[in-house]
């Protein structure tokens, strides 16, 4: 069923999001008003009630005498008529009372309040004018200039317009070639809205070329069919013409309002039209929508790749060695002694203990140091890699305009100042997990002699040099001494917890460490995501918009 399908359109169309300032945003936001403003007010109105009154918008430029004629139409001054532009700011509409039920309520126009005081200069508001005078089957509603300076009345006028059954299009001899105008009667052709012109204050002495040119210039145009009405000059009273300048309107009114067949025809004809016109509309509206979609994919991938790229740094940097230089070479060499490291690496297990034991159990102070050491490289390890990600990402989203939308006045080119707290803890909390691996893996072996000459922290330390050493990212140098360390560390862990015990302890550590250091980042890359998640585009609504328009055109 058509009502359904155009019911679901604006639903759709209220729902759409576009947030984010990409280059169709202005003209999309601009476009998705237009077409909601269009189903609302007319479109589904209409269709809901095929038979309700006939209401003919009395649209036109500046100064051309709409508010003149619809007061000459009713026979009462119902719409402000005089010198200052912009003269008409809110809308009137007469209809006559037996129709005031149609227009009363919030049926037609249903954004615009009802008011039925004085002259309003209210754009969010029409105010009510029923009287007799205008015969029942037919409104006159008269809107603000097209091309008023106030840009409230120039949108409310198109609005308006767009809620017409039909167009009483109000210019004047000497503007009726003007752009504007004709920029407004094109779109009329365009949506298929019936219109017919009135032209004012004719000088009698230009009568038949005037309305000669005027009509060749409709035809041009696709409007050759179009009544056309000729006003000519004269002296106003009371903001109203001569009521004989007006009786050709009149009567072709008031028969159109009596004719329900003809009256019927002009609806159809300005439905079908507004039906059809929605396509292209919709369809450009749909492009916005992909645009939308297209941009909140693009900054989503800069910050994907940048913090996928440091998570991988990461953990390529946490176990290719890299972490055993400098001052965590230096703390290891103090825990184990510095002599002959690699010859007693050939030695029995039992002259190893006596050297190791001493420094754990003598002096502390090294393995704590060692422990701090290996702490403080993988903060800096982990703050660098969030840092490099916040740059690259940041740098994107502020050279593109849709992430410095979304950016606002923040910048997000370093990392959080909480990162170093986090992280800090994030590697005491694996530090104390390693520990407790150990004295889970070695229960059995508690009271051995191996397992007292190390301790829980001894062997874990020996376990966190492990995760660090694999070496790969190292010159020869440091190459020779992380390797030695790694070899130590193993041969020492195998000795007393057994080959098989060690490759598992080694693992479990090094996976642990690599998932609190992803929470780490992943928290990092929430201050690019959150911002992507709380903006409301749906990426599937390009897509649902023309399946829909689809419908409509199927249904139709």
């Amino acid at each position: 069923m058509l009502l359904v399908a155009l019911e679901g359109l604006g639903e759709q169309v209220a729902a759409l999001g576009l947030p984010l300032d990409t280059a169709a945003a202005d003209s999309g936001r601009r476009l998705r008003r237009e077409v909601a403003d269009q189903l609302d007010d007319y479109v589904l109105p209409r269709l809901r009630r095929i038979d309700a009154p006939l209401l003919a918008v009395v649209g036109g430029p500046t100064g051309a005498g709409k508010s003149t004629l619809v007061n000459t139409l009713v026979g009462a001054r119902v719409s402000a008529a005089g010198v200052l532009r912009p003269t008409t700011r809110g809308a009137v509409l007469a209809y006559n009372p037996a129709d005031s039920a149609w227009f009363e309520q919030p049926r037609v126009l249903p954004g615009l309040a009802r008011t039925t005081g004085a002259d309003t200069n209210d754009p969010s508001a029409v105010r009510l004018a029923p009287s007799e005078s205008i015969p029942s089957g037919l409104a006159l509603l008269d809107a603000p200039d097209i091309d008023s300076v106030v840009t409230a009345n120039r949108e409310l006028a198109t609005q308006l317009l767009a809620a017409a059954d039909m167009w009483l299009f109000v210019t004047t001899a000497s503007r009726y070639a003007d752009a504007v105008p004709w920029d407004f009667l094109r779109s009329a052709v365009t949506r298929g809205t019936a219109v017919a012109v009135v032209l004012d204050r004719v000088p009698p002495e230009a009568t038949d070329e005037v309305r000669a040119h005027l009509a060749a210039m409709l035809t041009e145009e696709g409007l050759g069919a179009a009544p056309l009405f000729l006003v000519p000059e004269a002296t106003l009273f009371d903001a109203m013409l001569p009521s004989e300048a007006v009786d050709p309107i009149r009567s072709w009114l008031h028969g159109l309002a009596s004719d329900a067949s003809l009256r019927a025809a002009v609806v159809r004809h300005t439905l079908d039209g507004a039906v059809r016109s929605l396509s292209a509309r919709v369809f450009e509206l749909a492009a916005a929508a992909d645009d939308q979609a297209e941009a909140l994919a693009r900054l989503r991938r800069a910050v994907d790749t940048a913090y996928d790229e440091a998570v991988a740094h990461v953990d390529q940097a946490s176990g290719d060695g890299s972490l055993l230089r400098g001052e965590v070479m230096a703390r290891w060499q103090e825990f184990v002694g510095t002599g002959e490291l690699m010859r007693a690496l050939e030695s029995k297990i039992g002259r190893l203990r006596d050297r190791v034991t001493a420094a754990v159990q003598g002096k502390p102070t090294p393995g704590d140091d060692l422990a701090e050491a290996l702490e403080s490289g993988v903060e800096a390890l982990v703050r660098s890699a969030a840092d490099d990600a916040a740059e690259k990402a940041g740098t994107v989203w502020r050279d593109d305009p849709a992430g410095r939308g979304l950016l606002g006045e923040e910048d997000l080119r370093r990392s959080s100042p909480a990162l170093a707290e986090t992280t800090a803890r994030a590697v005491r909390d694996w530090q104390a997990y390693v520990l407790t691996l150990v004295r889970e893996q070695g229960q059995g072996k508690r009271m051995t002699a191996r397992y007292l000459a190390f301790g829980v922290n001894g062997l874990g330390l020996l376990v966190m040099i492990l995760v660090f050493a694999h070496t790969g990212g190292l010159v020869a140098g440091e190459l020779a001494v992380a390797g030695g360390a790694s070899a130590l560390s193993q041969k020492i862990l195998e000795a007393v917890l057994g080959d098989q015990a060690v490759r598992a302890l080694a693992e479990s550590a090094r996976e642990d460490l690599r998932r609190r250091v992803t929470g780490l980042l992943q928290a990092e890359r929430a201050r690019f995501t959150e911002r992507l998640e709380a903006a409301p585009v749906n990426e599937g609504a390009g897509a649902a918009l023309r399946m829909t328009v689809q419908d409509i055109e199927d249904t139709r």
